[in-house]
Parts: structure tokens; C-alpha cells; sequence
């Protein structure tokens, strides 16, 4: 009980702060590894309990052992899948995952604090683009490929050398697209709960690997202040 409620912790507040939970896909692998984890003890059990049984023990022993690996692998999976880098692309912010940056890039890293996957939360960055036009190919060609500038921790810089550039793209609060009330509702509850006027505010769009959202932040220094639930691209 205890490890469960530590995971849900980490899972929650730590390694997928929310609302990456549910745009990053978290919830959809917790789900499917508590799905497995308890319905394979239960349903296994059906299958070799009988009262008075001879090995009953070791085959229950057997079952609890298949638990705890499901559950390991299960829990490898949501960490290999976690956000450990929110890095600054152009236009918008993307959610970098563990799985996403390959070991060799990694060691590449512009910074020494680039050059690990976080274990508290995601480390927000901002990317520059190459200065050698050989280096600006190479990421050209493999964005084709699905691989951009985030996927390249040897391009990340401080986050507040590329703020005022990210600024620049940045849009008003009354550019959101598809303003119905609930998304009003929302953004005048942000605004609220961060002491801000709607003119002080400016949003970009977050990319995330199941859902995009909407990251408000500081019109006068760029600096994040709170990803909302909202489809920057929605009609």
C-alpha cells in the first residue's frame, strides 16, 4: 500500500506534474499497468486456487513473483516515458521525454546539467539553432524524419537567452482560438490564482506526445507561469 501511494506521488507531483499527466500519456500507462498488474493476480489465482491443495502455497508464491515483475516492467515503461526536458522550438514549448533523446546526443549536452534525464520533473530550456550551416542541414534533413532541435541537447541553452525570441512569437490572450465560456472560465481562473491582469499575459503552444496545450507566460520576461488544458489549435 505504502509503494503504491509513493508512486502515485512521484507519478503525480514529481515526474508528470500536472497537466503533463494526462498529456504526456501517463494516465493511459497507469491505467494499462494497474489494469495488468491487478487483474493478473486475481484472475491467476481463480485458476490454481482449491481448498487444501498440495503446492497451493508456492503456486500463490509463483503468482505474487509474476505481480511484481509486471509491475516493475510496467513502472520501467512510465519512466522511460517521462518528460525530463520542457525545451523552447521557434514557436512553441515541446515536452521531451527520456525515450526521446538518444544516449550519444545526451553526452553531447552544450551544459553539464543538459547532459542527464531529470528525476524530478522537467528541466525547461531553450534551443538555439546552428550557427555552421552543416549542422543547420543535419537538423533540417532529420526534422524530416521526426527528430527537431529538441531532440538535440548539444543546441539547448539557459532558458532565458531564448525567451525574448520566444516572446516575439508569442500571442495575445484574445488570439486563443475557439473561446467558448469554459475556456474563459479557465483562463480567468488562471489569472486569478497567479495575481495577473489578461494584458500582462501572453500564451504559446505546448506540444506534448498525447496532448498540446496552452503555456501562459510573462509578457514582459517570458518566464512560464501555467500550462492549460486548452488546444492552441482548436477551431
Amino acid at each position: 500500500m505504502m509503494i503504491g501511494l509513493v508512486t502515485a506521488a512521484l507519478l503525480l507531483l514529481v515526474w508528470y506534474p500536472p497537466p503533463l499527466f494526462h498529456a504526456a500519456g501517463a494516465d493511459t500507462l497507469v491505467l494499462l499497468l494497474v489494469s495488468v498488474d491487478l487483474g493478473l493476480g486475481p484472475l491467476l489465482t481463480l485458476v490454481v486456487f482449491k481448498s487444501g491443495k498440495r503446492g497451493l502455497k508456492f503456486d500463490l508464491s509463483v503468482i505474487a513473483l509474476a505481480q511484481a515483475i509486471a509491475l516493475v516492467y510496467g513502472l520501467s515503461v512510465v519512466l522511460r516515458a517521462r518528460p525530463v526536458f520542457i525545451a523552447t522550438a521557434v514557436d512553441r514549448l515541446v515536452v521531451v521525454t527520456a525515450d526521446e533523446l538518444d544516449p550519444a546526443d545526451l553526452a553531447k549536452a552544450s551544459k553539464p546539467e543538459f547532459r542527464h534525464l531529470s528525476w524530478t520533473g522537467p528541466v525547461l530550456v531553450g534551443t538555439r539553432i546552428p550557427s555552421d550551416w552543416r549542422e543547420r542541414n543535419t537538423v533540417l534533413f532529420s526534422s524530416t524524419a521526426g527528430k527537431d532541435i529538441e531532440e538535440y541537447p548539444q543546441y539547448y541553452v539557459d532558458y532565458a537567452q531564448a525567451a525574448p525570441k520566444l516572446l516575439e512569437r508569442a500571442k495575445p490572450l484574445d488570439a486563443l482560438p475557439a473561446r467558448g465560456e469554459a475556456q474563459r472560465q479557465l483562463i480567468a481562473a488562471a489569472l486569478a490564482k497567479l495575481g495577473k491582469h489578461e494584458a500582462d499575459v501572453v500564451w504559446v503552444p505546448m506540444v506534448a506526445r498525447r496532448a498540446n496545450l496552452v503555456m501562459l507566460l510573462d509578457r514582459h520576461s517570458g518566464n512560464p507561469l501555467k500550462a492549460l488544458r486548452i488546444n492552441p489549435w482548436a477551431h
